[in-house]
């Protein structure tokens, strides 16, 4: 049945592949095939590739411990705890230490002139505009320009008064004792997906061992000393104390949940997270102000506090893993082109040096079937002084003798026509019917063409029909004795045209059938002699110098020739006949 009649649901097409028996080959490639199958077992052994993933849900709390000593300025000493140094408020995941304060006390309501660092300086009450204020002031204008020291007027303001006016943290940090202090930290962790939950106060940790636990010792304790956790960051707690800033704390939880390989344990890190370096940035450090009010015979007080410190962010993250089949067939799957590789570097190893022409070329025909645009008809050419055969492309405005060559084939010989040929020459003249016949020699033509490298081509008028015998100066292809025998040589023609048609039927005008027939047997006789078995998808080009030779061989009455088609091939247009 024709292809075209099959329906294309009842059609199953294979990879064509090619099989090359040597060690040298076969030892590389399965060489290369177990690198790559011990590359992808190691990264799904690393990776954990067979398992099916999920991620964590969190919630931390933070508790601190330690007593400071500070000496303020005008105060005098003081003792500061937790509820003094830890801030007004806790933040969701994570908790803040006071380690410098600037402190502005016994302020009340009234009215006082601004600081000239954040406030308006003036000459006259109408510099001062009553009732505004902006981002930088500490109150409300109330339209006087009064005098802040002795060589500064600013504008008034209703405010707590008298109002900050240091900037500067003290240096050193007031609250450098921090360094000692302890905090404990409270994760409990869930993996919804496989009901799974943990925290980082194991099982086996009781009160007895939070007491005497250090992370120096102890990688899993959940007791941190602050100068520690500072100082893993890369900082100095000393000099971080005086502007104070920002530490993350990282725990990480990469829990296998497989039986044999069963682990789920936290891992602590610590980095930085603010622009240290007070000349690089704006505002450097962490700091906020608080106020404790009183009241003074019955005078409401308070006293302000710009505190400086560490804020330490507590972040979660991690992923548990469990035995899935699906994730190992997905794997597999994904991972089975990587054996791609090995083909693509044998193809390359035996298309270079490494191996003799002889070898690349037949792997290649082995391996790749071109297939020919048939909007671009390709053209092979046999020169008599060049062994391959070369692939041209065929166009009407070029000459064929100077086409561009695409490719380059060998001559595959047609064993059948090369037994014909050798027992049609040992045969004499007189068995093969008839006297001995002269060669006939061309003459050679004083108006040859440029193009001709024979001297035996005659010009036409199509560029496709531009083709010699020759690709370099030298004798005629169809002066030679054995273009005679097996080209033109009638009886041997006319042995092959009743061998294709043992019964022919009685032609009418038997003279110019014939001469049509055994001009058109000759061409096949060239094309099978010179090229043997063309290259597929290609039409054979015959020189103009052997198409002219034909010709007067076996001329046409009328002078009218036809196209020659050659078998399993597209028409061949080059050729007028």
């Amino acid at each position: 049945m024709h292809r075209s009649m099959v329906c294309p649901l009842c059609t199953y097409d294979t990879t064509k592949l090619v099989r090359i028996h040597s060690v040298r080959l076969g030892s590389l490639k399965w060489t290369l095939n177990a690198t790559i199958l011990l590359f992808i077992c190691m990264v799904m052994l690393w990776n954990r590739k067979y398992q099916h993933f999920d991620l964590v849900v969190s919630s931390v709390t933070a508790k601190v411990k330690g007593v400071a000593h500070m000496h303020l300025p005008g105060q005098g000493d003081v003792i500061w705890d937790v509820a003094d140094y830890s801030g007004p408020s806790q933040d969701k995941n994570s908790f803040f230490v006071v380690t410098n304060v600037i402190v502005t006390k016994k302020q009340k309501q009234g009215r006082c002139p601004e600081p000239p660092v954040s406030g308006r300086l003036c000459r006259h009450d109408d510099d001062c505009e009553r009732g505004s204020w902006d981002q930088h002031s500490n109150g409300i204008q109330t339209g006087s320009c009064v005098m802040f020291d002795m060589l500064t007027r600013t504008c008034e303001v209703n405010a707590w008064c008298p109002i900050e006016t240091k900037t500067s943290p003290p240096r050193p940090a007031l609250l450098a004792s921090a360094e000692n202090f302890t905090v404990l930290i409270k994760n409990n962790i869930r993996f919804p997906a496989f009901n799974v939950s943990r925290r980082n106060i194991l099982p086996e940790m009781n009160d007895s061992y939070l007491r005497i636990c250090q992370r120096a010792n102890d990688s899993l304790c959940p007791i941190f000393r602050l100068g520690d956790v500072v100082r893993e960051a890369g900082e100095n707690f000393s000099h971080m104390a005086m502007e104070g800033g920002v530490i993350g704390i990282q725990i990480k939880w990469d829990c296998n949940l497989d039986y044999l390989t069963r682990h789920c344990l936290p891992k602590y890190s610590f980095w930085r997270l603010d622009e240290k370096e007070s000349n690089k940035t704006l505002y450097p450090g962490f700091n906020f102000r608080f106020a404790k009010h009183n009241e003074v015979n019955g005078v409401e007080e308070r006293t302000l506090y710009k505190a400086f410190g560490i804020r330490f962010d507590i972040m979660v993250f991690g992923q548990a893993g469990k035995f899935s089949i699906i994730q190992l067939v997905v794997y597999i799957g994904s991972t089975l082109s990587y054996y791609a590789l090995t083909t693509v570097l044998m193809d390359w190893l035996i298309g270079t040096s490494c191996y003799s022409s002889d070898v690349r070329q037949g792997y290649s025909e082995k391996k790749v079937e071109s297939v020919v645009d048939k909007q671009k008809n390709i053209l092979c050419v046999s020169y008599v002084d060049e062994d391959d055969i070369r692939l041209v492309k065929m166009c009407h405005k070029r000459r064929l003798q100077d086409a561009k060559t695409v490719g380059v084939e060998p001559r595959k010989e047609d064993a059948g026509h090369v037994r014909a040929a050798v027992l049609s020459l040992l045969q004499p003249e007189a068995d093969q019917g008839g006297d001995p016949r002269p060669t006939i020699v061309p003459k050679p033509d004083p108006r040859r063409p440029s193009w001709c490298q024979c001297e035996r081509c005659t010009a036409s008028a199509l560029p496709q029909e531009e083709l010699c015998c020759r690709q370099s100066k030298g004798a005629c292809l169809s002066s030679s004795p054995l273009f005679d025998r097996l080209v033109l040589h009638r009886p041997l023609l006319e042995a092959l045209l009743l061998y294709r048609d043992p019964l022919p039927p009685l032609p009418a005008g038997r003279g110019q059938t014939t001469a049509a027939a055994l001009r058109h047997c000759a061409y096949q006789q060239y094309v099978t002699w010179r090229f043997g078995v063309p290259p597929a998808d290609s039409c054979p080009a015959i020189p103009r110098c052997c198409v002219t030779r034909i010709r007067e061989e076996f001329p046409s009455l009328d002078g009218h020739y036809s196209s020659f088609v050659h078998a399993n091939s597209v028409l061949m247009t080059t050729q007028s006949d």
